[in-house]
């Protein structure tokens, strides 16, 4: 069984899929600290053909708080305009019914902290692809596991899952190293993403956006075809 441990983070880019889709069981790590000016409540999408940035309002979000401890801030004002910057950004793209309701339905779901958001923009995305991956939460399933030193605790989440294999971003290659993995029954593998461009309207290709801009331009079987274009050593 192959296990992959991971903050979530909102309707994130392509890469974050490829993980998911590379492994038997994706744990949502979500009672680490929160990362300040990170991924986990921001974004890229295409708005007259750049990359514009946008990012989810939140309460007191601090570095010293867990993820799933920092609460949401936006209101019905904020979520109009997200989703009027959307339709607008677009409204002409092949897949834009589909996924401008995916997105609605994230939001109409009842979330009070940005883990619950997250969580569910990921699990939601990975259902519109048929992906089978299932789904853990650290802080439920695991919370034994609070306190260890970083490595040992994804040692003992994938010793928990029965996994023998604990896969990670290559970012993790200056954290982690096999050796250590390895003494401890567990395999550590790195995954390298392989991104191609596709076609978005008639400007040039504007690489690393989330996942929504990927899906607006690509059927859910050409999207589940770009998550197998990764490697594992």
């Amino acid at each position: 069984m192959k296990v992959a441990i991971m903050q979530p983070y909102f309707f994130p880019y392509v890469g974050y899929f490829q993980l998911i889709n590379s492994v038997d069981v994706f744990v949502f790590y979500d009672d680490v600290n929160f990362i300040k000016r990170g991924w986990i409540n921001r974004n890229n999408i295409l708005v007259n053909s750049e990359a514009s940035m946008f990012s989810i309002p939140l309460i007191k979000a601090s570095q010293n708080k867990l993820i799933n401890e920092i609460e949401l801030g936006y209101d019905e004002k904020w979520v109009q305009k997200f989703f009027i910057t959307l339709e607008h950004s677009y409204k002409k793209a092949p897949y834009f019914n589909p996924v401008f309701n995916l997105v609605q339905e994230v939001f109409n779901q009842s979330h009070k902290t940005i883990a619950d958001l997250t969580m569910s923009s990921v699990v939601r995305t990975a259902d519109y692809l048929g992906l089978t991956t299932r789904f853990e939460v650290s802080s439920k399933q695991f919370s034994e596991t609070k306190g260890m030193d970083r490595a040992d605790r994804l040692i003992e989440i994938c010793r928990l899952l029965n996994a023998e294999t604990y896969i990670n971003p290559t970012g993790g290659r200056e954290l982690y190293n096999k050796p250590y993995f390895k003494e401890r029954q567990i395999e550590l593998m790195f995954i390298e993403n392989k991104f191609f461009p596709y076609k978005q309207f008639e400007g040039n290709f504007i690489p690393g956006l989330s996942i929504i801009d990927l899906l607006m331009f690509n059927s859910p079987e050409q999207v589940k075809e770009l998550l197998n274009h990764y490697t594992l050593n």
